[in-house]
């Protein structure tokens, strides 16, 4: 194996497709603060795709298709699990959710590095956890 590394620089974005797009649109902007890049309607596709960029940075894009298959979560199926998102402090961000209409799980503590998490779900399903780190 070559000892020379990759030269990468982080993550760009993840990507997501909705089944509902003004329903995730709203989610994404109304629900976790998320600032629009660039939003573009692609007749030939019947697609929407919006350019997002959430608090702290993390950009997403949002796809919409005709009728997308449903996600496989559970059981959890092979692929990308979760989307994960720091937070210096969770229980704010708990409380943030809950009053928009989200719906987080019982906060957990990890067993391996002791921090504190929780998670809630996109309209689509798609699992985001939230990450107590260090402020």
């Amino acid at each position: 194996m070559s000892e020379e590394r990759l030269p990468l620089g982080g993550v760009h974005h993840v990507a997501l497709i909705t089944a509902d797009y003004p329903r995730a649109r709203r989610f994404y902007l109304e629900v976790l603060d998320a600032e629009i890049l660039h939003e573009t309607y692609r007749e030939p596709r019947d697609s929407h795709k919006l350019d997002l960029r959430l608090p702290g940075g993390i950009r997403l894009e949002l796809f919409s298709f005709p009728s997308p298959p449903p996600r496989p979560s559970y059981p959890e199926a092979c692929g990308l699990r979760h989307l994960a998102l720091a937070t210096p402090d969770l229980d704010a961000c708990v409380a943030l959710l809950e009053a928009r209409g989200a719906d987080p799980e019982p906060i957990r503590i990890d067993e391996i590095t002791g921090a504190r998490f929780t998670f809630f779900s996109d309209p689509d399903g798609t699992p985001i956890e939230l990450y107590e780190t260090a402020s």
